[in-house]
């Protein structure tokens, strides 16, 4: 089979994208919201300088960023969006001042024509673009001097004690005293006064702001531009073209049948024998079982922080472990879990393929193993030291919590993780190499293997792209090559080549066929995936051409997951087709889970909040983790299980597994999580979506709306599948525990010649 003509397409693919991603990144960078070097009033008082707005940056990110609220939609979903909230609590200054003034009334005490007035007179104050780019001065009326004052008195009263907010503390899950100092505190709105500048002041010479009018606020004529709504129906005409394309191109080259009689009659892998480096990697999943547990049992405390703002069923835990901190564990253990599986199945994998050991590999694998345990160690305790207002900002900054959501620990464990991503490289490369001599007929897969590894340990160099002082749109930008890139692209083909490579050793793919399809999805994927990147920054202070490329380019990232379910059957049809494959039983039905949330969770539930218009109203609402908790544990943590339970399974000394306890926990954490989403937090995301549409994102993100006694019930409902979800982790953790002690095995080993099986039957009927 000629592999040529898919590995042009291959570098085609990066080449391509990449150079879009980088040239409309050097336009990101040069049309970014302007940080002015003085905010002053028409009368001359200066009110923030840049280094103020820069110092409130870091302020922001010491409370923990994007894990305590959201700005620009990114982050949190408890306490408000920030930027939104600051932009209507300004407008609502400008609109009651001006009708005491005139009427002596509150606006809201106006007539519908009276209201129209003063809010077209508002319009027209704060869209208009006051900063001169020459001398770097932003210059506001004097009347919105008082409004930024008003509103930093009740920001200054919230993230700090003051008694008559108490009740907003813990309708947003805010610890008293998020902030200490009065000092941060000022330097806090300064940069939350500019977040919501951004969003209100049109670019130069054009009619929609630096956020492309985002948030939608009517008050101030934030409303979906016209570009908006044409890429939104681009998108969808662009996703019809490409599954019909897909659609036909499956149907013509694909074959569903499995030929039993090619099958091998015994495991393949009954005659390996593990390497000592391979034997090094079960520590690793003791590790990742352990991340589990405390990653899902951080889950629940933090859920259980919508309904109790400071406390733990009046425990007061806010004081030691406040929403931000807690948040920012479960995310960052998911990522650490998720990965830690993944990369120690590529360690296993590797000497299994090549049939080599190199000297001083199982000193390689313990290293890294205690490397991995000092990063997860030190860059947790960091950032508790970090939300707890004991580090100064750079302090905060190398060692604390750079507050952005997925790529929380400080910079030093940044790069310590970095080193450490090379080292397992260079472990899996010379572990590999000496396959490219001994297997010519799959040197091609066994390229995409080491070109997939290679791409783990770079792209997470990204991340090291911005710095203490960083334009927050610029700092995003980065932050998706990370969260999009290297965790949804790069580690989304790496498991693709992994599973290949096991189905190949087990004799259920031919080479060339795991070849062609490893290379053909790999195209198809990255194609969307890398460009597609831009559908997280429509409203970041982006340019309009973002949204167009993020639009069209996102649609197609949906276009391999529609056909998943053939995927799916394929693997079920796989588990049954012979008898000894039934020892693979649950890491195959992982993977089937893994093609099942694969469509859900990143196609429905992605797709459903991925076009602008409908990200518009959505973005930094519940419909976010709705496709956030189906995408990240139901697909790469599903994934992540399924590697681990085959490595486990390599290693278990061929003992066949007792399946009750096993199956409840797979059970229970796939039926968990769907009832988790379906009957909680979807419906509030729904809810809040037509808030969001009615009245602005604020409301919908409001005290008001979403302490109202419906949310209160929605909220305390998802209790019934984090229950069942958490059982099944349980469940999960005490079957691995059990593999080590016994109670998870029978006695005998697992089925070894379907032939014996068959004369076995045939004595039975005889009988």
């Amino acid at each position: 089979m000629k592999y040529r003509n898919l590995w042009l397409g291959f570098i085609a693919v990066i080449v391509g994208s990449f150079a879009v991603l980088g040239y409309y990144g050097i336009e990101i960078y040069r049309e970014a919201p302007p940080i002015p070097q003085k905010v002053i009033t028409t009368s001359g008082k200066v009110l923030f300088t840049e280094q103020d707005i820069q110092d409130g940056q870091n302020v922001w990110q010491s409370t923990g960023g994007q894990q305590l609220g959201s700005v620009w939609g990114h982050g949190a979903y408890v306490a408000p969006d920030w930027s939104a909230d600051w932009l209507h609590k300004e407008a609502m200054y400008f609109l009651d001042t001006w009708a005491q003034q005139e009427k002596s009334v509150t606006y809201d005490g106006l007539d519908e024509e009276a209201k129209a007035m003063l809010e077209a007179r508002l319009q027209k104050q704060l869209r208009a673009n006051t900063y001169n780019p020459e001398t770097g001065v932003l210059t506001v009326s004097d009347l919105r001097a008082e409004a930024i004052a008003d509103v930093s008195k009740y920001y200054t009263g919230l993230f700090m004690d003051d008694p008559a907010l108490a009740k907003q503390r813990d309708a947003f899950a805010m610890a008293d005293n998020t902030v200490k100092d009065p000092v941060r505190m000022e330097k806090l709105n300064a940069f939350f006064f500019w977040t919501s500048w951004a969003c209100v002041t049109e670019r130069p010479g054009k009619n929609i702001t630096y956020t492309n009018n985002w948030p939608a606020e009517k008050l101030v004529a934030n409303e979906p531009s016209s570009d908006l709504i044409i890429w939104t129906g681009f998108s969808v005409i662009i996703l019809i073209a490409g599954v019909g394309l897909l659609a036909f191109y499956y149907a013509s080259n694909k074959d569903d049948e499995i030929d039993h009689s090619r099958l091998p009659k015994k495991d393949p892998l009954l005659g390996l024998d593990a390497t000592p480096s391979m034997r090094a990697t079960l520590k690793y999943f003791w590790v990742v079982t352990a991340l589990i547990l405390v990653q899902v049992t951080l889950g629940v405390v933090s859920a259980h922080y919508g309904v109790e703002g400071q406390a733990l069923y009046g425990f007061p835990l806010a004081e030691y472990l406040p929403y931000s901190i807690t948040r920012t564990w479960h995310v960052q253990l998911a990522i650490f879990w998720i990965a830690t599986s993944w990369l120690a199945t590529g360690l296993y994998i590797a000497p299994a393929v090549s049939g080599h050991e190199p000297k001083f590999q199982r000193l390689g694998v313990n290293f890294l193993f205690v490397c991995l345990l000092i990063i997860v160690a030190g860059s947790l305790a960091g950032q508790w030291y970090g939300v707890m207002q004991k580090l100064g900002y750079t302090e905060n900054f190398w060692f604390g919590h750079q507050g952005y959501e997925y790529v929380d620990l400080g910079r030093f464990w940044q790069i310590f993780l970095l080193v450490g991503l090379f080292v397992w490289l260079g472990l899996m490369v010379r572990a590999i190499v000496p396959a490219f001599r001994n297997d010519v007929e799959g040197r091609h897969l066994l390229g995409m293997f080491l070109i997939s590894s290679a791409a783990i340990a770079i792209f997470y160099a990204s991340g090291l792209m911005w710095g203490q002082h960083t334009n927050l749109a610029i700092a995003e930008y980065w932050r998706w090559w990370v969260v999009h890139l290297w965790v949804e692209g790069f580690f989304e083909v790496f498991a693709t080549v992994v599973i290949a490579f096991l189905f190949v050793r087990m004799g259920l793919l031919d080479t060339k066929l795991a070849t062609a399809t490893v290379l053909f999805s790999t195209i198809i994927f990255l194609f969307g995936g890398i460009i597609g990147t831009f559908h997280h920054l429509y409203f970041s202070g982006t340019p309009t051409a973002v949204m167009a490329l993020g639009a069209t380019f996102s649609a197609l990232e949906v276009v391999p997951l529609v056909l998943i379910g053939f995927e799916a059957y394929h693997n079920l049809k796989i588990s049954s087709a012979t008898v000894w494959l039934r020892a693979y039983k649950w890491p195959i039905y992982s993977f089937v889970a893994v093609a099942f949330w694969n469509l859900l969770g990143a196609g429905v539930f992605g797709f459903v909040i991925n076009p602008p218009i409908a990200l518009y109203y959505m973005q930094g609402l519940n419909t976010t983790p709705v496709h956030a908790h189906t995408a990240l544990f139901g697909v790469y943590g599903m994934l992540g299980i399924g590697l681990m339970l085959f490595v486990l399974k390599g290693l278990s000394g061929r003992r066949r597994w007792k399946d009750g306890v096993i199956r409840f926990a797979f059970w229970s954490i796939n039926v968990g999580l769907i009832l988790m989403v379906l009957i909680s937090v979807l419906p509030i995301g729904m809810m809040q979506t037509w808030a969001s549409v009615e009245y602005g994102l604020w409301y919908a993100r409001s005290m008001e709306f979403m302490q109202t006694d419906t949310m209160e019930t929605l909220r305390w409902l998802r209790v019934v599948g984090d229950t069942i979800f958490a059982s099944g982790v349980v469940a999960l953790a005490w079957f691995i525990l059990g593999l080590k002690t016994g109670w998870s095995m029978e006695e005998g080993e697992d089925v070894q010649d379907i032939d014996l099986i068959h004369s076995v039957r045939e004595k039975t009927i005889s009988k």
